[in-house]
């Protein structure tokens, strides 16, 4: 009897844990909850690519403090800063007048 008992009550607990399984998963698997999935893990890439980005630039910098030292480059501490390098600016000539040449079929002006 007790024998029927342990094993009566060992597969309803299986049954209902199985069933809250499937249910986990069917709800995991409307449209809502993968929209909602697939967000997160957008965002989570999107986490890791900028983390990534600064990692990158760090060493970047890094590399160039190294390249600097290397070639003797680096100002020593006391040193005065220099200005910024100016860029020349390219000045386009505009054209404010015509050129004078032909502006009809026949060459002449029409009036």
């Amino acid at each position: 009897m007790f024998r029927r008992a342990f094993w009566f009550t060992t597969g309803a607990a299986a049954g209902a844990w199985a069933t809250t399984k499937v249910h986990q998963k069917l709800r995991k698997l409307q449209p809502d909850s993968l929209a909602a999935q697939a967000a997160e893990k957008a965002v989570e890439t999107g986490h890791r690519l900028r983390r990534f980005a600064l990692d990158v630039r760090a060493g970047m910098a890094d590399r160039e403090e190294q390249l600097h030292d290397a070639l003797g480059l680096s100002e020593p501490a006391g040193a005065p800063e220099l200005p910024a390098p100016r860029r020349a600016v390219l000045e386009m000539p505009y054209r404010t007048t015509r050129t004078p040449g032909p502006t009809g079929p026949t060459g002449n002006e029409d009036h």
